[in-house]
C-alpha cells in the first residue's frame, strides 16, 4: 500500500472490474474504499454488488469536471479513512506532477492505494514518473458469459516489467 498504480484499457477492456476486485479485497481486510469519477460515467453497482462488494463500505464521488478528480482523491486520501482510492481518469492523460507528487506523499503516510484507470493504448506513457505500476488490461470472449481477464505490466518499480496476470470471469448478468 502507499502507492500509485494505473490501469489502462482501450475498448472493451476489464480496468473496473479489476479495480472493483481490488476494492472487495480492502473491504475483506476492513478497509473503505472510494471511486472518484466524472457524472457521466461510473461502474454499474448491481454488477458490484452481486460479485460481493459492500456498497456501503464504498464512497462514491462523482465530480463536474475530470479535473477536479485529482483534487476529490486528494481530500478522500487525506483523511486516512480508505485503503484504497480509484480515480477513474477515463480518457485523460496526465495530471499535473505536483498533484501526482502529493497524492503518493498521503498514500505512503495513510497506507492508501491509488489506482488510476485511464483509457489508452500500451504504447502511450504512464501518468507520470511517480507511477509505480502501470498495465495494460484486457478483455477476450471464452464463450458464452465466459472472459478471460489479462494485466500486463507495461512499467513496474518492484520487478520487471512484461509479467502478466489473468484471470477467467464470469460476465455480468446482463451481458450473458
Amino acid at each position: 500500500m502507499g502507492n500509485i498504480t494505473e490501469l489502462s484499457g482501450l475498448g472493451a477492456s476489464a480496468t473496473v472490474t479489476l479495480a472493483l476486485r481490488l476494492i472487495l479485497e480492502a473491504q475483506g481486510q476492513g478497509d473503505p474504499g472510494a471511486w472518484v469519477t466524472t457524472r457521466g460515467r461510473c461502474f454499474f453497482p448491481p454488477d458490484a454488488e452481486a460479485n460481493g462488494l459492500d456498497l456501503d463500505a464504498l464512497a462514491v464521488v462523482r465530480v463536474q469536471e475530470l479535473h477536479e478528480i485529482g483534487k476529490a482523491a486528494d481530500y478522500l486520501v487525506r483523511s486516512g479513512a480508505f485503503g484504497v482510492v480509484v480515480m477513474d481518469l477515463g480518457p485523460e492523460e496526465r495530471l499535473p506532477e505536483r498533484q501526482l507528487t502529493r497524492l503518493l506523499g498521503l498514500a505512503r503516510k495513510h497506507g492508501t492505494a491509488i489506482i488510476c484507470l485511464t483509457l489508452k493504448a500500451e504504447a502511450t506513457p504512464s501518468l507520470g514518473g511517480l507511477v509505480s505500476m502501470r498495465a495494460v488490461v484486457r478483455l477476450t470472449r471464452q464463450g458464452s458469459g465466459q472472459y478471460a481477464c489479462e494485466l500486463v505490466a507495461v512499467k513496474d518499480k518492484r520487478r520487471p516489467p512484461g509479467w502478466r496476470h489473468k484471470e477467467d470471469l464470469g460476465g455480468p448478468p446482463g451481458l450473458c
